[in-house]
């Protein structure tokens, strides 16, 4: 698989002084162009895991805008493997440029209503997909099953003396797996990019506690961060904005900003709600005074084409 180097940049602004905290950024995006940020250690051990059971196939899910999608294929046809996409949408002549990306690496895209799509974890969906394609190796939608959050786990160099660990949450693989490899002073604080009940509390917990049986995960929610200072692992969905990928003004102006001053691209979907949500923590005081904050910058930075050319005209709007 794709070897990597783990590069840490230090992050510099005023309220950090103020806050009298320090900020470093995991570099995962400079990993891969395609199968860059935390898609590499999610993808790593269960194409390992594939090949070890002689399976030629994976199969995986995701929508029309997917970075898992794009990142899958591209890891596949490095890997000598035939890639299948489950694409979350009724229009199968609507190919975007992540999916003509996907398609280019060999990727065979199989689009499926979004009714449908919700079945794709019953056993009549399993059915479908092993007489429609044969056997293969199926990945969950995200990379989010066993292999993945052990992946994720392997993100942190175990001589990092970080007190807090940052990342964006979708899925909760990642969240998971940082979790996982983090020491017991270590608090891993999650800001999820869906807005809703945010159920990937339970989630992240439910992962860790059915992977590690022998240690309980005790993972909190936006009470957490309500709190005066941070203590404990936590995911908030304070920082949600108008929800998954849908255009909010004034995160796109943080973004915008942000990338000004500090030469780090970011994602709309998930690294701007991250920093977004970092920076608003530290402006508030939320983290321990003289604490060394390590903020993971997931990649995801292909699904840009995709979200600009779905909101060209509120962006043209917001800029003008």
């Amino acid at each position: 698989m794709l070897s990597h180097d783990l590069i840490l940049q230090p992050l510099y602004d005023n309220q950090f002084l103020k806050a009298r905290v320090s900020v470093e950024v995991l570099r995962l995006d400079l990993i891969h162009p395609f199968v860059g940020g935390n898609k590499w250690f999610k993808l790593n051990l269960n194409l390992k895991e594939a090949k070890r059971q002689n399976l030629k196939t994976i199969i995986t899910f995701g929508g029309a805008f997917s970075n898992h999608i794009a990142a899958t294929a591209a890891a596949c046809k490095m890997e000598g493997l035939q890639a299948v996409g489950i694409i979350r949408s009724e229009e199968s002549s609507a190919l975007n440029p992540t999916l003509w990306e996907a398609k280019e690496n060999g990727m065979k895209l199989h689009f499926v209503s979004r009714e449908f799509y919700k079945q794709k974890e019953s056993e009549d969906f399993k059915i479908y997909l092993e007489q429609k394609f044969g056997r293969h190796y199926l990945i969950p939608e995200g990379g989010n099953n066993n292999q993945g959050v052990m992946g994720c786990a392997l993100i942190l160099d175990p001589n990092w003396r970080h007190d807090y660990i940052c990342c964006a949450v979708g899925t909760g693989a990642t969240f998971a797996g940082l979790s996982l490899s983090a020491k017991p002073a270590q608090v891993t604080v999650g800001i999820n990019v869906l807005k809703g009940e945010n159920r990937s509390v339970m989630d992240a917990q439910m992962m860790l506690n059915k992977i590690h049986e022998t240690k309980k995960f005790i993972i909190l929610g936006n009470t957490e961060v309500q709190k005066s200072t941070i203590e404990n692992s936590c995911i908030t969905d304070f920082y949600a904005g108008s929800g998954y990928a849908n255009f909010d003004s004034l995160q796109i102006k943080f973004k915008k900003d942000f990338e000004d001053k500090c030469k780090i691209p970011l994602d709309y979907i998930y690294t701007t709600k991250l920093f977004y949500g970092v920076f608003d923590l530290i402006k508030q005081s939320k983290f321990r005074p003289n604490s060394k904050i390590l903020v993971v910058h997931s990649g995801g930075l292909q699904g840009n084409g995709g979200f600009e050319e779905r909101y060209k005209f509120k962006l043209t709007q917001l800029n003008n």
